[in-house]
């Protein structure tokens, strides 16, 4: 069963109102006319109404949403309630999704889905699938096989397998995991996607006896030893230089050779011991290339003497070594590098130290940095191997200390010593060549054997070094050898072809497996003959072979620590790995054969083992669930366990063949997911710190893990609740989980960022997510495979109570997008609550949306009210608080570009805060949209909010409530762009009445008044000068000047009118001489005088936004509140009077600017706004016919929402108002000129019938070409008048005809459907005459402007002059020089409509 989904995304709703969209025709605004548009407010998320569909979001299912490679959000689905998905993936097309539900969009599946993005259907996966919880998936896209996790009984215990091909369920080859909590919690692959890695609370059995009878008993037991450490081989020294200073002048304990391989106890000719009083150095070089792994040291505790802390450093490089050890007091495993401790317990014999990983180098230098008694000293000092090693040069195999015999190379044929340079300075490396006939059987040429030493038996990895051809200058005899590994212990040899043709010096890994040295010489076999086809041509008939060395790489060792044998019947809980490559059904419940095991499942056994067995972890609740594969080896396991031996919590590290512990000893808390990024691991789940709490509870919920310098760090301070999934992709770390705050890591709150956070891993900060919701995750992981050229896309899902597409805070940039719909571009980056509180006292409210049904949404025809009569009043009305503005809050916007690099930037202000390197701003910012970097300015950061923003000759201006710390700047400010400075002096500040606040609301700047700002807002003067509530800022003179006589009251908003912006616009509680306020005055540059806009009784209340369309003053709109609060309103002025606008609106609407804006398509004329444009309305707009909404549009007559945003706690959020680049841009939408458009359609219609003449006459000649032709028969060519086939010419007369009549007015051939037309038209002019105002015509036959020459001039010729009537649609002023003053609705008579340009 399937179902569909809208395949275009649609508007996703906030919170859980129901909102009914049922709109095909939302406007199309043309941002681009205007330039770079920036839209601000205080929001955290957005979208833009479109079309959309009854929906809403239940928090008590799981909903999925699509994220988009830029961040934007999209619902795919949700689930039955009570559902929870926890694991997806993709095979080709196919997402798959897995969790606890019973339906998937009304489809019945049981706990798994596919779904299927192209035709947005989900489908379920047959019969027979698992029957639990699924908590993990893996996608085998090479086999088609879909792996599933979880706790489940069917098809088997925890584990199930989907054959996508045979569209079936069946149980894994190893047929299911149980034990312990029978539940598998990850399935991942090993580095290389060879195998299966999976992990939780189970166990699996391996039935066979232990790999290993066979280890050297002379190798001595100690607690300072692992069962890793004591199976590598020691180099032997004795050949090599070692010095030992400054030593005793005891002769008995001077000589340092008698350290390397003791014959007996510690004593006289046994131990060494430094000069009395002080310490020393051991240095050991061997002026050849070994591969080494750590040092083995053993203490001296005669005569009370000994050493107590040392240090390792490497020779050439010169780098002091981490070491790795275990304490033989507590037995846990610990890591040093200056200063390590050595035991000076008697009862340890030695200590092993392992450095981080083998590493080549030529020798050591030890030095004994502290002591106790006389001096320091040691009774063993050895070199440890990386594991096993013989050379092709038998002289420089020396016998290992405790070896019963030296690895040992022997050969057949005549092989020649010659000397490899290596990478390495001034060593060189002896190898052995043989040269062969080309022909040669393999039989009958050259062989070569090593024969290395091997302490245990155990997991290798063995590899061959072969020189490269350039530094011996033979890359024309190079060719191929056969190399054979003989494993031992009954295993069957493998044989491997390596070519020898490398330039360069190569490591080729030969055999990767169990190794069983045979006794009692401990030794293992490994030949090299040639190749049965070896490659190449040879030279001068010859081939070469090239024998150096082997190297036997230790991965696990199986052996227990006192050096005896694992028994029989082992057991691994938590951890198993499969090999993809097997296939045989097997069981792990009863035991799965030893030919199975691998080097890695010694994870398991060691899980167990520490863990205590089966009791101590069903008591402890262990289990693993997350696992990850480094490409070196290291395997890293997090979950929720405490181990004893390593002591660690929660997470731990396999390595070297054994479980080792992270700094600070684990995490202390559980941990859900690991995800990596090179050599950085990062760590989700639910813990603060780490076990020592080394980074004072900076790792909450998720935590970043240096791999190499074994150190955790930070992700600025974590979250502020559990992650519960990460996933890794376009360079940013995804986390998803139950949190709702990015914490900071200073004294601030820190950023909302409920649900999902994304950290930018090369910048190291968190990012904006792109998109907004409210709720909890519990699953983020990659989509399907992007097409080529395009960006990953990303499934998260979880209970979501909210979502919108964009998510930014409080900032967005928009353009013309694909099909005019709009494009956004959110900030980059996150803002945080201002660090300092603002004045404002407004609190915040829940999102409601009243809504009718779908059939009555957006009314067309809205009537127009009566007017609210003015209450009377002795004062004015103060102004309506300012808009709801919690941090962050983006509150003005402008854009500034620098003419040294012609780079404009978007400068923000408002109420936030943001951090730029490890300082915090507040206040002001500069984003440059190329980068998506948000900078400060520099200086001291301002402490407040900032209202408006203005750019000016490089200047910026500021204002808003806000103080400057340590200048007297208050609530109005200018800074020098160039100089990066503010003008902290020569600025008098602006003061008010009675020690009111000065708060500044408008900046602007008029053409008429060259170098001049005009501020305003709520202030009394500004310095000296008497400027009530509106001020010129001369920037030249940087002086104050009023604006003529002054007005009383406060102004909210400013606008222009007149072409050359020489009338002035202002809005508030504002009046010329008194109480009733006018609130809406005009300011005359020309002669600097104030004057009223229509009666003091026509607005109900103070202005909060006024505009001008296109700088008409005739066409002004106003917003604003009643005086007594209780309303809201929108006002035009048509030049006489103001008349309300829309009885829809809400009365808590709160309009913070007015704006006209361009369209892309056109809408009907509604009277007061022509089709080319729309007013917009942003603030927090409410009306009965749709609900909230942050922006809406109006057309003249209706309110069309078009923005809806939310904070980031869910309620509704509010938008400041948009800014853009281009001041003064035109309406007007271009299209080609008629002829034009009439050119092409007639050379369309041409060639569409020059194409159908073709094709007939070619059609004509094809049909006939078989006829007879007839006889020619004059009679045949008489003229046929009445016949209805006509020639050309008569065709042309009717065309002649038909033009005559058009020209001279004379009846047409088809007067008939003429008078019809016309008919009608004149029906439809009378209806236009009667039951309509002014104002609100259906048509244009009433206006000045006609529609086309033929409406105003029927059946006449064009050039009488004869006229209509029709009335004035809009005043005009005519000021120029030739043109007509109109009044709206002036009755006129129209001679001619031409357009003669």
């Amino acid at each position: 069963m399937t179902t569909s989904l809208p395949r275009s995304p649609w508007y996703l709703i906030p919170l859980i109102a129901l909102l009914n969209v049922v709109r095909a025709d939302v406007p199309l605004v043309d941002f681009d006319r205007m330039g770079t548009v920036g839209l601000v407010g205080a929001f955290a998320g957005l979208d833009f109404f479109n079309s959309s569909t009854n929906l809403s979001f239940d928090p008590s299912t799981s909903t999925l949403l699509l994220r988009s490679p830029e961040g934007a959000l999209t619902r795919i689905a949700s689930t039955s309630a009570g559902g929870i998905v926890s694991a997806g993936c993709a095979i080709g097309n196919t997402y798959y999704i897995a969790g606890v539900f019973s339906s998937i969009n009304n489809v019945a599946a049981a706990n798994v889905a596919s779904y299927n993005p192209a035709a947005g259907t989900f489908s379920a996966l047959g019969t027979g699938g698992p029957n639990g919880p699924v908590n993990a998936l893996f996608c085998d896209s090479a086999q088609n096989k879909l792996w599933a996790g979880g706790k489940f009984t069917t098809p088997a215990s925890a584990v199930a397998v989907w054959d996508t091909k045979a569209s079936s369920w069946s149980a894994p080859p190893f047929g299911g995991l149980t034990g312990a909590a029978a539940e598998v919690s990850s399935i991942t692959t090993n580095s290389s996607q060879a195998s299966l890695f999976f992990a939780g609370s189970f166990d699996a059995i391996f039935q066979g006896a232990a790999l290993n009878p066979n280890n050297n008993p002379n190798v001595p037991p100690s607690q300072g030893a692992t069962p890793f450490s004591s199976s590598l081989v020691p180099i032997p020294l004795e050949n090599a230089q070692i010095e030992g200073a400054p030593s005793s002048i005891d002769p008995n304990f001077s000589k340092i050779q008698n350290i390397l391989c003791p014959a007996g106890n510690d004593g006289p000719g046994q131990t060494w011991f430094t000069a009395d009083g002080g310490g020393g150095q051991i240095t050991a070089r061997t002026f050849q290339f070994i591969s080494a792994n750590g040092v083995r040291l053993g203490n001296t505790f005669l005569n009370g003497r000994g050493t107590t802390t040392f240090s390792v450093t490497s020779i050439p490089d010169n780098a002091v070594q981490q070491l790795h050890f275990v304490d033989p007091a507590t037995g846990q495993t610990q890591a040093c590098t200056t200063n390590c401790p050595l035991s000076v317990d008697p009862t340890i014999p030695y200590q092993d130290f392992t450095f981080d990983n083998a590493i080549s180098i030529t020798g050591v230098q030890v030095t004994l940095s502290a002591w106790k008694g006389a001096g320091a000293g040691l009774h063993l000092f050895q070199l440890l191997s990386s594991g096993a090693f013989a050379s092709a040069v038998g002289a420089k195999n020396d016998v290992s200390c405790f070896a019963p015999v030296p690895s040992v190379a022997t050969f057949t044929g005549v092989w020649t010593e010659l000397d490899a340079n290596t990478n390495i300075p001034a060593t060189t490396q002896a190898v052995l060549i043989s040269t062969v006939a080309v022909g040669t059987a393999p039989a009958n040429g050259p062989s070569f054997t090593w024969q290395p030493y091997v302490s245990a038996s155990g997991q290798y990895n063995v590899n061959i070094l072969i020189p490269g051809c350039t530094d011996f200058q033979d890359c024309a005899l190079r060719t191929s050898v056969l190399v054979t590994v003989f494993p031992g212990g009954g295993q069957p040899p493998t044989e491997t072809v390596v070519s020898q043709q490398n330039q360069n010096d190569v490591v080729q890994q030969i055999y990767s497996g169990p190794i069983v040295p045979t006794s009692p010489n401990f030794v293992t076999t490994i030949t090299m003959t040639l190749a049965n086809n070896p490659v190449g041509a040879g030279q001068n008939g010859q081939y070469r072979l090239v024998a150096d060395r082997v190297q036997l790489i230790l991965i696990t060792p199986n052996t227990a620590a006192n050096g005896g044998a694992v028994g029989n019947g082992k057991t691994a809980f938590g951890f198993l790995e499969w090999p993809l490559s097997l296939t045989a059904n097997v069981n792990a419940a009863t035991g799965l054969p030893d030919a199975d095991e691998t080097p890695l499942d010694t994870i398991g056994f060691s899980l167990f083992n520490s863990l205590g067995g089966d009791a101590a972890i069903a008591a402890s609740g262990a289990a693993v669930a997350a696992v990850t594969h480094h490409p070196s080896g290291a395997v890293f396991l997090g979950g929720t366990f405490g181990l004893n031996t390593p002591g660690t919590s929660n997470i731990v590290v396999f390595k070297d063949g054994a479980l080792t512990a992270l700094s600070g000893g684990g995490l202390n808390g559980p941990v859900t997911s690991l995800a990596l990024y090179g050599n950085t691991l990062y760590v989700g789940g639910s813990f603060s710190d780490t076990q020592s709490k080394a980074t004072q509870g900076r790792l909450s919920g998720i935590a970043s893990y240096d791999i190499a310098k074994d150190q955790w760090s930070p992700l600025l301070a974590g979250v502020d609740g559990p992650v519960k999934s990460l996933d890794i992709d376009n360079g940013q770390l995804a986390v998803a989980g139950g949190f709702t705050t990015i914490r900071s890591a200073g004294v601030g709150t820190g950023l909302e960022s409920p649900g999902l956070a994304l950290w930018n891993i090369s910048n190291g900060i968190w990012v904006n997510g792109g998109g907004f919701l409210l709720g909890s995750l519990t699953f983020v992981g990659n989509g399907t495979a992007p097409a080529k050229g395009q960006k990953q896309s990303q499934i998260i899902a979880g209970n979501i109570a909210d979502s919108l597409k964009y998510g930014a805070s409080g900032f967005v940039l928009v353009k013309n997008g694909a099909g005019g719909e709009p494009d956004v571009t959110p900030l980059g980056v996150k803002l945080g609550e201002d660090v300092t509180s603002t004045a404002t006292g407004t609190t915040q409210r829940r999102r409601t949306n009243q809504h009718r049904s779908a059939n009555t949404w957006v009314s067309r025809h809205v009537k127009l009210p009566r007017l609210h009569e003015r209450q009377s009043s002795t004062s004015l009305a103060p102004l309506p608080p300012s808009p709801p503005a919690p941090a962050p809050a983006v509150l003005a916007g402008t854009f500034w570009t620098n003419t040294t690099n012609s780079k404009q930037v978007a400068i923000i202000g408002g109420n936030f805060s943001f951090t730029n390197g490890n300082t915090e701003f507040a206040g002001i910012a500069v984003y440059n949209p190329s980068t998506g970097a948000l900078t400060p300015l520099r200086g001291q950061s301002i402490s407040g909010t900032v209202r408006t923003l203005l750019v000016q000759d490089a200047l910026l201006f500021v204002g808003g409530e806000f103080t400057i710390p340590g200048t007297g700047i208050a609530s109005f400010a200018v800074y020098d762009l160039v100089q990066n400075a503010w003008l902290s002096s020569g600025v008098p500040a602006l003061q008010n009445a009675n020690g009111a606040r000065v708060v500044v609301k408008s900046l602007s700047a008029s053409a008429a008044k060259a170098k001049t700002v005009i501020v305003a807002g709520s202030f009394a003067q500004a310095g000296s000068l008497q400027c009530r509530a509106i001020c010129a800022w001369d920037v030249g003179e940087k002086q104050w000047n009023p604006l003529g006589n002054g007005i009383q009251g406060d102004i909210a908003s400013v606008a222009y009118a007149g072409k050359n912006q020489d009338l002035l616009i202002a809005g508030g509680s504002i009046t010329l001489s008194g109480p009733p306020s006018d609130n809406v005055l005009q300011f005359t540059f020309s002669n600097s005088s104030w004057s009223t806009i229509g009666s003091a009784v026509d607005l109900p209340g103070p202005v909060t936004a006024v505009t001008v369309n296109n700088g008409n003053a005739s066409s002004i709109f106003a917003a604003g509140r009643s005086t007594d609060g209780s309303s809201s309103f929108l006002a035009a002025w048509n030049g006489r009077v103001w008349t309300s606008q829309g009885s829809t609106l809400g009365g808590t609407s709160a309009i913070s600017q007015l704006t006209m804006v361009p369209l892309q398509n056109q809408h009907k004329a509604q009277g007061i706004i022509q089709g080319d444009r729309m007013l917009l309305m942003s603030g927090s707009v409410l009306d009965s016919s749709f609900g909230q909404a942050s922006s809406v549009l109006f057309d003249g007559q209706t309110f069309i929402p078009y923005i809806v945003s939310a904070s980031a706690s869910g309620s509704p959020g509010f938008v400041s108002g948009i800014f853009n680049s281009i001041a003064n841009f035109g309406f007007v939408q271009k299209h080609l000129a008629p002829g034009v458009v009439i050119l092409i359609s007639i050379a369309i219609a041409a060639g569409i019938v020059f194409l159908l003449v073709l094709l007939g006459i070619l059609w004509t000649l094809f049909s006939r070409r078989d006829e007879v032709p007839n006889k020619f028969d004059p009679a045949d060519t008489g003229d046929d008048d009445d016949s209805t086939q006509h020639r050309p010419s008569s065709l042309l007369e009717h065309i002649n005809a038909a033009t005559r009549t058009t020209i001279l007015g004379s009846q047409s051939p088809f007067h008939n459907v003429s008078g019809e037309k016309e008919a009608a038209a004149a029906a439809d002019a009378g209806a236009s005459s009667t039951g309509h105002d002014l104002l609100s015509g259906p048509d244009a036959s009433n206006y000045v402007r006609a529609e086309t020459p033929s409406d105003a001039f029927v059946g006449g010729l064009i050039g009488e002059e004869t006229g209509r009537p029709a009335h004035a649609r809009y005043s005009f002023d005519g000021a120029g020089e030739g043109e007509l003053s109109l009044v709206v609705g002036q009755e006129l008579e129209i001679l001619d409509d031409h357009d003669h340009s």
